[in-house]
């Protein structure tokens, strides 16, 4: 079986934080007989034509080098809402997409076309005018997008009704995408994590907590800076992220006493992530309408414990007081109880721990993932 994958961000290496999942699924694929093709755009500081881990990648040119900035760095929203110049890439990313897949279907010949988030790729693939069957994945932005922008809905119901399947990482997602589309069948079905990469060792400190994430108001760290300052204990935070609320959040954590207390990484690649899961006392996620939270994942599969927000998929990463611990979203006090709870009973952390990474291993395994798309791939496949 031979399947294009469609997607706006590729990375090098499994271990770069976007699209890594994309190609961590591509290569288990090959690991069972599926023969796997990207296309993805270009970008500056990729080749055009690439092999990755056995995988062949083909870029498409969509603007000068010096523009072609929206796939990769996970900062295309910001990009296109921001300046008119973003606009226009996009619409060149577009066009410059579908021809692409148009000539990926003589070329490469595929006999499913697999679109990740279904805009741009699901856009792609649609104005390709392929009849190849098409299997959709939402992620988690493609869904927000859909229900905040009014020109969306329309286009969204069109991709939906050209896929002969349609995925989403989370129930939190498949709900959102069946109240736009009511008819809509949309099965859960979860991206694969380094299960290699992301394992328990060494001593975790006291009251020293973590943030992974864009720092942008939907990540919620303004919420978990407040939740620090009324902690019992005096905490410290490890920030590792980059975004457009940068200034403002260090400017608010100085307001609050915590300057001495966070330590702000920057972004950081997935290897150096492993050493700060496994000293935490705990990973916070304070983000609301999280697609999946693949961070609380890679966590526990550190046996880190997990304080998170009874929000979006996160729901579905955690069961409460059994792999993690979650408390109403956007209340400070009830995360700062949390997070004191987790200093005075590191017991109590250990067996979250313990537990969240035996359900992680059963459900984002690259081999079990991978199975269960080879089923889907194989059912459109003979259905068309």
């Amino acid at each position: 079986m031979r399947v294009l994958f469609v997607t706006h961000s590729f990375p090098r290496h499994a271990g770069d934080t976007a699209g890594a999942f994309v190609l961590r699924l591509a290569t288990a694929l090959g690991q069972i007989g599926v023969t796997v093709e990207v296309l993805a755009p270009s970008a500056p500081t990729v080749p055009l034509v690439d092999t990755i881990e056995g995988i062949t990648v083909r870029r498409f040119r969509y603007a000068p080098v010096q523009w072609e900035t929206l796939a990769y760095a996970g900062t295309m929203a910001e990009q296109v809402q921001t300046s008119l110049r973003g606009k226009a890439v996009l619409a060149s990313l577009l066009a410059g997409g579908t021809l692409a897949v148009r000539r990926s279907l003589s070329t490469f010949a595929p006999d499913v076309i697999h679109a990740h988030w279904w805009f741009p790729s699901g856009v792609m693939v649609l104005g390709a005018l392929s009849g190849r069957p098409m299997v959709t994945t939402m992620h988690g932005s493609d869904v927000r997008l859909a229900a905040k922008n009014s020109w969306a809905p329309m286009l969204f119901r069109r991709v939906m009704k050209r896929s002969a399947a349609v995925t989403t990482v989370s129930a939190f997602l498949a709900t959102g995408a069946t109240a736009m589309e009511p008819a809509l069948a949309a099965a859960v079905e979860p991206m694969p994590v380094n299960i290699d990469l992301f394992s328990p060792a060494g001593v975790r400190a006291h009251a020293q907590f973590l943030f992974v994430g864009r720092l942008n108001t939907q990540k919620g760290i303004r919420v978990l800076l407040d939740a620090m300052a009324s902690t019992q204990a005096v905490t410290t935070l490890d920030v590792v992220g980059e975004g457009p609320d940068e200034a403002a959040l260090r400017t608010h954590a100085n307001s609050l006493g915590l300057a001495a207390r966070v330590r702000w990484h920057g972004a950081l690649p997935q290897h150096m992530l492993v050493p700060l899961y496994r000293s935490a006392t705990a990973l916070v996620v304070p983000s609301e309408g999280e697609g999946l939270g693949l961070v609380a994942v890679e966590a526990q599969l550190c046996e880190t414990p997990v304080i998170a927000f009874r929000s979006g998929g996160l729901t579905d990463v955690i069961d409460d007081g059994i792999t993690g611990t979650l408390v109403a979203a956007g209340d400070s006090v009830a995360l700062a109880t949390a997070m004191d709870g987790a200093i005075t009973d590191p017991a109590r952390g250990a067996a979250l721990g313990r537990a969240g990474r035996a359900a992680a291993l059963a459900r984002f395994s690259p081999a079990a993932v991978a199975a269960r798309y080879k089923a889907i791939y194989e059912r459109v496949r003979n259905a068309d």
